[in-house]
Parts: structure tokens; C-alpha cells; sequence
């Protein structure tokens, strides 16, 4: 049964630091693209980052760019979100997505398989 499971959410002050953590089981995820994505209170699910299976290649929403890195570790089968520079804005549930493939898409139909998501806050 393939799995995704977030971890490392919780609350951090503005201007901290997170880093989000993907475990996949059940399946190898060095044949699946992978996605973060993110959806606050009241608003559609978003994309934050993707990352193709090789780790070639990347993207970030702009609203994150800098502040942002994703990364995996197909030997662990993880893919993590370092978040640095947190704003109050960044507060959602954070998701991680798989699509099999290479290449990442953004949009949030393209991933058929997703984790159960981990709070992210950011406050004083």
C-alpha cells in the first residue's frame, strides 16, 4: 500500500525555521516526482515546490522563492522542505504529493497519491 507520511510541522515564531520531512512507504519514490503543497483556512490547496524524481530539477512558488529549498534522499526514500525565513503567511497544512514520472507538475490534479498533511504555524 503506498504511503506518504509528513512530519515536522508545529509552531515557529516569524523569521524561523522548519524543515518538513516526506517518508514514503511502500513503495519507491525513486520513480515518482514529488510535490508540496500547502492550503491555509479558507483557500484552495496550493503548489509550494516540486521536484523531479532525479532531483534535476525544481520549482517554487514565487511566493516562497529564497526562503524555500526542497530536496530528497531516494536511499531514504524522504523528501524533505526546508523552510527558512517564515512569514505568518506561511501558516497552512502542509501536503506532500507523488506522481509517478520523471517531471513534476504543479497542479494539484496531477498527483494521485497524498500524505495526511502537518500544521505549519507561524506566530508570535
Amino acid at each position: 500500500q503506498l504511503q506518504l507520511v509528513e512530519s515536522g510541522g508545529g509552531l515557529v515564531q516569524p523569521g524561523g525555521s522548519l524543515r518538513l520531512s516526506c517518508a514514503a512507504s511502500g513503495f519507491s519514490l525513486d520513480y515518482y516526482a514529488i510535490g508540496w503543497f500547502r492550503q491555509a483556512p479558507g483557500k484552495g490547496r496550493e503548489v509550494v515546490s516540486c521536484i523531479s524524481t532525479n532531483s534535476a530539477s525544481t520549482n517554487y512558488a514565487d511566493s516562497v522563492k529564497g526562503r524555500f529549498t526542497i530536496s530528497r534522499d531516494n536511499a531514504k526514500n524522504t523528501v524533505y522542505l526546508q523552510m527558512n525565513s517564515l512569514k505568518p503567511e506561511d501558516t497552512a497544512v502542509y501536503y506532500c504529493a507523488a506522481r509517478s514520472g520523471i517531471y513534476y507538475y504543479t497542479a494539484v490534479a496531477e498527483y494521485n497519491n497524498w500524505g495526511q498533511g502537518t500544521q505549519v504555524t507561524v506566530s508570535s
